[in-house]
C-alpha cells in the first residue's frame, strides 16, 4: 500500500542494493580523516583562537574537509563498480564524475582558503569553476515543466541559457550558506548529514514514479556517498573538536547538496522545492545574518558572533545543547520538505513561501535581529 502511495513504478527496497556506498564512504572517510588531523599538526596547520569569532581554547587541526572528500569519492566510485555492465553506466558515470570533479575543485579552494585566506572574489572564482563541472555533466533545473501549466513552450537553448545562472547561484549559495553554519564542533557536519538524509529520502520517493532511471541511480549513490563520508568525519568533529572541516570541507559538502538540488529539479518540480525547504536551516541562519547586518547598518562580508548559534551561546545555552537544537530545527525543516514534496506543485510552492515566513517572523520575535554585546562585535578576519 506505501509503495502505490509514493509510485507506482519501483519499490522502496530497489534502493537497498546502493547501501555499500555508505559502508565503503564511511569507513574510508574516518580513516582519512584520521590521517589527515595527524597531518595538519605536523605542518602547523590549524586554527587558531582569537577570542571573539573564533572561540575554542586552543589551535586546532585544519583539513578534515579532504577526509570528507577521500570518502564521498571512494562511496561515489564504489556506486559506479556496483553498475558495472549496466546499460546506463556511461550516462550515470558522466554525472558522478561531474559531479565528484566539482565537489575535487571546491575543497581544492577551500584548502587554498584555509592555509593562504584567499580574497573573496577568488573564492567565488572557484565555486563558479566547481558550478560549471555540474552544467558540463548536463545538470540543470527542466524548467520546461514549470511553464507547461501556463502554456508555454521552452527550447533547450533558453532552458540552458538559464540553467547556467541558476546553477551558479545555487552552488554560490548552498557552499557559503554551509561555510557561514560552520561555527560550532559538530555543527556543519550534522546538519549536512540530516538534510542529506532528507535528500536521500527525497531521491527514493522521486525513484517510485520512475521518471528517470539514470537519475535516480545518480541521485541515490551521491546521497548515500555524502552521508557516509560526513558521519566518518563527525566522531573526530564532536566537542571537543579534533579537527575541523575547515573551509575545504564547508565548500565541498555545500556543492555537493547544491548538485543535490539541481538533480532534484529535473521534471515535476516539487521535488525540487521540497529539497530547497530540507536545506532550511542554512537558509535561515544566512537570511538571518545578512538581514541583521543590514537592518543595523554593518558591513555585510565581515564575521560578526551574530549567527542563531552564536546568538544561543550568548544567551547562555550550553554548546552541545545548542548544537542539538540547531540538529533538531535541521530535522524539521527535513519533515517539512518531506511532507511538501507529497502535494501538488502550486500548493507546493506557496508552503515555500510560508514556511520561510515564518521561519524569520519566529527569527524577529526572538531578537535575533538585534546586534548588541558579542553578537555586535564585528571582526574582519575571512569567515563571515
Amino acid at each position: 500500500m506505501l509503495d502505490d502511495f509514493l509510485g507506482p513504478t519501483r519499490p522502496l527496497d530497489w534502493s537497498v542494493q546502493f547501501w555499500p556506498v555508505f559502508v565503503a564512504s564511511f569507513a574510508c572517510a574516518m580513516a582519512a580523516t584520521w590521517l589527515c588531523k595527524s597531518i595538519a599538526l605536523r605542518l602547523n596547520i590549524v586554527d587558531k583562537p582569537d577570542n571573539l569569532v573564533k572561540t575554542h581554547i586552543k589551535p586546532v587541526a585544519y583539513l578534515g574537509g579532504i577526509g570528507v572528500l577521500v570518502g564521498f569519492s571512494v562511496g561515489t566510485l564504489c556506486g559506479v563498480y556496483l553498475l558495472r555492465g549496466h546499460d546506463l553506466l556511461p550516462d550515470v558515470m558522466r554525472r558522478l564524475f561531474g559531479i565528484l570533479a566539482g565537489a575535487a575543485i571546491a575543497c581544492f579552494v577551500g584548502v587554498l582558503d584555509d592555509i593562504f585566506d584567499i580574497s573573496p572574489a577568488q573564492k567565488v572564482l572557484g565555486q563558479t569553476i566547481a558550478a560549471s563541472t555540474i552544467l558540463l555533466a548536463g545538470i540543470w533545473p527542466d524548467f520546461s515543466e514549470i511553464v507547461a501549466p501556463f502554456g508555454f513552450q521552452m527550447s533547450d537553448g533558453i532552458e540552458m541559457a538559464i540553467g547556467i545562472p541558476v546553477v551558479i547561484f545555487f552552488v554560490l549559495g548552498a557552499t557559503n550558506s554551509l561555510n557561514l553554519l560552520d561555527g560550532l564542533d559538530g555543527l556543519c557536519g550534522g546538519v549536512t548529514a540530516i538534510i542529506t538524509v532528507g535528500m536521500l529520502l527525497l531521491a527514493i520517493h522521486r525513484s517510485t514514479y520512475g521518471f528517470s532511471e539514470r537519475g535516480d541511480m545518480v541521485r541515490v549513490i551521491v546521497c548515500l556517498a555524502l552521508v557516509g563520508g560526513v558521519c566518518g568525519f563527525l566522531p573526530f568533529n564532536r566537542h571537543p573538536a579534533k579537527i575541523f572541516m575547515g573551509d575545504a570541507g564547508s565548500m565541498m559538502l555545500g556543492f555537493v547538496v547544491a548538485a543535490l538540488m539541481m538533480l532534484l529539479a529535473r521534471k515535476a518540480p516539487r521535488w525540487w522545492v521540497a529539497s530547497i525547504i530540507v536545506f532550511g536551516l542554512p537558509i535561515l541562519d544566512t537570511g538571518t545574518a545578512i538581514l541583521r547586518r543590514f537592518i543595523n547598518k554593518r558591513p555585510l562580508f565581515v564575521s560578526d558572533r551574530g549567527h542563531i548559534y552564536d546568538q544561543m551561546i550568548d544567551r547562555g545555552i550550553p554548546l552541545k545543547r545548542t548544537v542539538g537544537i540547531c540538529y533538531l530545527l535541521a530535522g524539521l525543516y527535513v519533515v517539512a520538505g518531506l511532507l511538501t514534496s507529497l502535494i501538488p506543485t502550486p500548493y507546493n510552492l506557496i508552503s515555500l513561501v510560508a514556511i520561510f515566513a515564518v521561519s524569520f517572523l519566529v527569527v524577529w520575535r526572538m531578537g535575533f535581529l538585534k546586534m548588541e554585546g558579542l553578537r555586535g562585535a564585528v571582526h574582519s578576519s575571512k569567515k563571515s
